[in-house]
């Protein structure tokens, strides 16, 4: 539901227009119930993200951390950027969000040259397939970005998403209403349901799964923030999946590592890594695949309907007999 600067949401489905100052009688002054709060708190946590991930190089950190705190940012500000996307007009959602994508597709190699030695190091392997792993690994030294062009890269992924903020704050209206945050996690809710449903022996659903799940997470933390503790634990149940996603989605990118990185390597001795590899994943897709079915298994309506009803609870003041009640 976009809207013009010059009007006010009424948010006749979630509260009445009262309650967008103050929300619910008895309850705490929240920004989530104000529309220009809310405006404000969002774009501020956009312009923190890129701010985040344009002095990831320069916080004295190792060069593999700041890539993995750039691309962290930046997947953050692809979240608040998906929470306010029914306020804005869709040519500039798709400009920002290809911006955020570039950005972080910049430095996808530096990130799983970054993994994979970890990735490899956890896994039970015999002795033949960790002298395997150990050419892979070798070979793919070579194609390492220096440090210098590393730290460019870094940088140039976060002007590249800096540069929309200031797009982004004018094309959004000056009220920005809670349903339609609201509205915008349902839909990358309702994305990583559906990439679950798809997920099963599909590396690409994977992926998307764990995508859309780990900015379910940002979102719900920052909302969480303006409410409670009933926001605070949907927050954790799909944050324990991101969890169990994780190491999936690393495997999955090992597998691929290995291929890549294969020149001079015997082929008895790369299928037999490769066969490994295989094991692994298949059985933690399956168990992951599991382990991820009742969180996801509303409709995106109905996840909504949740999260306003927690956010209304976790703001008014319960009854003396409602204290420890928990949704």
């Amino acid at each position: 539901m976009a809207m013009t600067s010059e009007s006010k949401p009424t948010d006749d489905d979630t509260h009445s227009p009262e309650d967008d100052k103050l929300g619910p009688l008895g309850a705490k002054v929240t920004a989530l119930y104000d529309p220009v709060a809310l405006r404000k708190a969002l774009l501020g946590e956009f312009h923190a993200a890129v701010a985040k991930a344009r002095d990831a190089a320069n916080e004295g950190t190792s060069l593999t951390e700041a890539v993995h705190e750039s691309r962290k940012a930046l997947r953050r500000a692809r979240a608040v950027l998906s929470m306010i996307t029914p306020a804005l007009p869709k040519s500039e959602h798709r400009a920002v969000r290809r911006a955020i994508q570039e950005a972080r597709r910049s430095l996808s190699t530096a990130r799983d040259h970054a993994v994979a030695p970890e990735t490899l190091a956890a896994l039970a392997l015999s002795e033949e397939d960790r002298v395997t792993a150990k050419r892979v690994l070798d070979n793919a030294a070579g194609a390492m970005p220096p440090a210098e062009e590393l730290k460019q890269l870094i940088a140039e992924a976060a002007n590249r998403a800096a540069a929309q903020a200031e797009a982004l704050e004018a094309a959004l209206p000056q009220y920005l209403s809670w349903s339609d945050v609201v509205a915008g996690i349902e839909d990358v809710y309702g994305e990583a349901r559906k990439a679950r449903e798809n997920s099963k022996g599909s590396s690409q659903h994977f992926h998307n799964w764990r995508r859309r799940s780990k900015e379910l997470v940002y979102q719900l933390e920052l909302i969480a923030e303006h409410a409670g503790q009933r926001l605070s634990a949907i927050r954790d149940e799909v944050s324990g999946i991101v969890d169990q996603l994780s190491p999936v989605v690393d495997l999955i990118m090992l597998r691929d590592f290995v291929t890549t990185y294969a020149q001079g390597i015997p082929n008895h001795s790369l299928d037999h890594l490769s066969a490994t590899i295989e094991h692994h994943l298949a059985d933690l897709m399956k168990s992951t695949r599991s382990a991820g079915r009742d969180t996801f298994e509303a409709k995106a309506k109905k996840f909504g309907k949740r999260l306003v009803k927690s956010a209304k609870r976790d703001l008014t003041p319960p009854d003396d007999g409602d204290l420890n009640a928990l949704d």
